[in-house]
């Protein structure tokens, strides 16, 4: 299970998207809004190989809580696949559940790879408003 801290933050991030998804209309789930900034962001630094081999990591953990999570593919640039087939009911979660563990567990892999303070800078450069930096990770509270 990823770390509590991670957690917290994927549904915070999640949260964030589903908001500014009402606000500027929504075009597609805040889920998908995440990934891709993740993935953008990630990609351009650790290039395409290098995400979609930690977004395939964090899938293969991700289905160890969410077994149904066995439909869902990494393309060779990190995009996901069939995703849309899925159940929000997925395996007896609640709606969403299988998104904040998919997410956390991505973002529990950045921890141990590059840290807690470099992973919380690149979340706070993609979410400014959603990750604060005032002495510690900022995670757990609302920014």
């Amino acid at each position: 299970m990823p770390l509590p801290m991670t957690r917290n933050l994927a549904e915070r991030l999640l949260a964030y998207e589903a908001v500014e998804g009402e606000i500027s209309g929504p075009t597609e789930p805040a889920f998908f809004r995440v990934y891709e900034k993740l993935r953008r962001h990630l990609s351009a630094l650790a290039g395409t190989a290098g995400f979609q081999s930690l977004v395939s990591r964090a899938l293969t953990l991700a289905r160890s809580e969410t077994p149904g999570l066995g439909a869902v593919q990494i393309t060779a640039d990190g995009s996901l696949q069939r995703i849309g087939e899925l159940d929000p009911q997925l395996d007896g979660h609640e709606a969403g559940e299988w998104e904040i563990i998919l997410i956390a567990q991505l973002l529990a892999l950045l921890f141990t790879f590059v840290g807690e303070a470099l992973t919380i800078q690149l979340v706070q450069d993609v979410w400014p408003e959603v990750a604060s930096d005032d002495g510690d990770s900022g995670i757990g509270r609302n920014a």
